[in-house]
């Protein structure tokens, strides 16, 4: 009898990557594949891949507000923030700043 163990099935990448084990023999432990959803170029064997999202490439501030997001890690989502251009002191996290309309300006 062939006796065999799919790495994959405890779900060891986590959310965002998808999994696949090459050879599931049991004698070949640790070589399942990580590969991170969003970029198909990243990839750990072994182990989950270090897969990253900038929020702010989907432009969720709008127009007058600048975008940061200081957590690029794919399990750090709706930390980015919005910054109002014409007032830096007014921010919000996770959505567009209500930024004051100055009518001179």
């Amino acid at each position: 009898a062939t006796c065999e163990k799919d790495e994959c099935s405890t779900n060891p990448c986590g959310a965002g990557q998808t999994c696949s084990d090459p050879d599931a023999s049991l004698t070949s432990l640790k070589d399942f594949i990580c590969t991170c959803d969003k970029d198909k170029s990243v990839q750990a064997t072994g182990a989950a891949a270090t897969c990253e999202i900038d929020e702010c490439l989907m432009t969720p501030c709008g127009m007058g507000q600048s975008c940061s997001d200081p957590n690029l890690s794919y399990a750090s989502q709706h930390d980015f923030v919005c910054t109002c251009d014409n007032d830096k002191s007014i921010t919000k996290t996770d959505g567009p700043a209500t930024c004051d309309k100055d009518e001179c300006s």
